[in-house]
């Protein structure tokens, strides 16, 4: 069974896969820290973010165990990551690597990112697209900042949470939007474990039809 969970910067999606992952057994990828990643070893030698070239090469050369460096959760990574997705050459050399975890084993996988399922797993069993208000997702992100210590505005968070809801919904490369055959949940109102119940009923409820 794979799971497909998309959406924006800041709407739960991670939290809530990791949450799902670990209640059915499955074993759960972030592909979004593949584009940090990217990112983090672009900057490290000094390339340029825009260089299409520079950045394909950097995400064919990817350690996938760098995956767990604390470095890829610092701010202002996540639009660094942003900038590199839109390269298609950089999507494809990543393309395949996640499609192998999908359909790696043990079987059963949760992935979640910007184009799970429409691109990467467009056969999963479950789509979800998570998604909030720019304003609430903004305020979570803030307080996530503020709790470490960066010295991070509100105004200056919805203003990054905008710019990268621009820059990854208006891509040519797999553009962020929700599968044809996805569920939509707003999380703008639900604390995470009512937006965990909601999602996991989605789950269950498709996984008895197909039964």
């Amino acid at each position: 069974m794979i799971i497909a969970i998309d959406g924006p910067a800041a709407s739960g999606k991670g939290t809530l896969a990791r949450r799902i992952a670990q209640h059915l057994g499955l074993r759960h990828l972030d592909t979004g820290l593949l584009y940090r990643a990217v990112a983090r070893d672009m900057r490290r030698q000094g390339g340029d973010l825009e260089d299409a070239e520079a950045a394909a090469s950097a995400a064919k050369a990817l350690d996938v165990a760098s995956l767990e460096d604390p470095e890829l959760r610092a701010p202002g990574l996540g639009d660094a990551a942003s900038v590199v997705a839109r390269h298609a050459k950089v999507r494809a050399q990543l393309l395949q690597l996640q499609r192998d975890f999908a359909h790696g084993s043990p079987p059963g996988a949760v992935l979640d990112g910007r184009d799970i399922g429409t691109v990467v797993c467009p056969d999963a069993v479950v789509k979800i697209y998570v998604t909030a208000s720019a304003e609430v997702r903004a305020e979570r992100r803030f307080r996530e900042r503020v709790q470490r210590g960066d010295g991070a505005t509100y105004e200056g968070v919805l203003a990054d949470i905008r710019r990268r809801d621009e820059r990854d919904a208006g891509r040519d490369a797999a553009p962020m939007r929700p599968a044809a055959d996805a569920v939509l949940l707003d999380t703008s109102d639900l604390d995470i474990e009512a937006a965990f119940d909601q999602a996991l009923g989605v789950i269950l409820r498709k996984v008895g039809r197909l039964g």
